[in-house]
């Protein structure tokens, strides 16, 4: 009963520290990406302006190769534009170091991607816990914050299975529950529901808007499912590497 106590009370205070923000979350400003290949520059990105509120649900919509997932890692601070400027979380990215900005990524941003990227000898709680290693806490810490995650996501019960035990939906969230441990500002989300089937996949979107709704995470999601999309607050469709809304 006390670790459920315990368990309780920390739910508890993530949501109550867990306050709307009011203001711009993400400013993209006139940005453009190229990538190189062989001798060929393939542009990817052509001056894009973006601007996304605090609290805001958006999702990227396009047909492939429209550069999507290339915003999406620019926004995340996973790689770095040809020109322009990108400010997230009041944080110029240009500004940082690399070694300032993997800390930065650590703090700020949480991630989700199709394939889940758990580590097979890992349990699920070993899993999560993992981006605490790097934290100032207790073992005793770390494990009242995994718990209260994995509960979270509704796999505290599985705590102790390794991903090969797991269906994929289960995986899913407990790639959720890691991307969440650390209390990130942003979710960046990159087809969240590609390789889920519909039960699974609602069941990961129903999660996704319960962390953006009850908990003000802002949330940034590429697919090409126009039913996760339409869960969103916000739409907007990528070209060519131009918006067309």
């Amino acid at each position: 009963m006390k670790a459920v106590a315990t368990i309780a009370e920390e739910h508890a205070i993530m949501a109550a520290a867990a306050q709307p923000s009011i203001g711009s979350e993400v400013q993209v400003q006139q940005v453009s990406m190229s990538y190189k290949r062989g001798r060929q520059t393939v542009p990817v990105l052509d001056r894009i302006d973006l601007e996304i509120q605090a609290g805001e649900f958006l999702a990227l919509v396009g047909p492939s190769g429209s550069g999507k997932t290339t915003l999406l890692n620019l926004i995340a601070g996973l790689d770095q534009p040809i020109s322009g400027t990108i400010i997230t979380a009041g944080t110029d990215l240009a500004s940082l170091s690399a070694g300032e900005l993997a800390k930065w990524r650590s703090c700020t941003i949480g991630f989700v991607f199709q394939m889940y990227h758990l580590i097979p000898v890992l349990t699920a709680f070993e899993n999560v816990e993992l981006p605490l290693l790097l934290r100032p806490l207790s073992r005793k810490q770390r494990r009242e914050h995994t718990l209260a995650a994995l509960e979270l996501v509704g796999l505290a019960d599985r705590s102790s299975h390794y991903p090969s035990q797991l269906s994929g939906g289960q995986e899913q969230r407990v790639a959720i529950a890691r991307a969440i441990i650390t209390d990130p500002e942003i979710i960046v989300a990159d087809e969240p529901t590609g390789d889920l089937d519909g039960k699974s996949a609602d069941e990961t979107l129903n999660l996704i808007c319960t962390l953006n709704q009850d908990f003000h995470k802002t949330v940034i999601m590429v697919t090409h499912d126009l039913r996760a999309a339409d869960r969103a607050h916000s739409q907007r469709h990528l070209e060519k590497g131009v918006f067309t809304d």
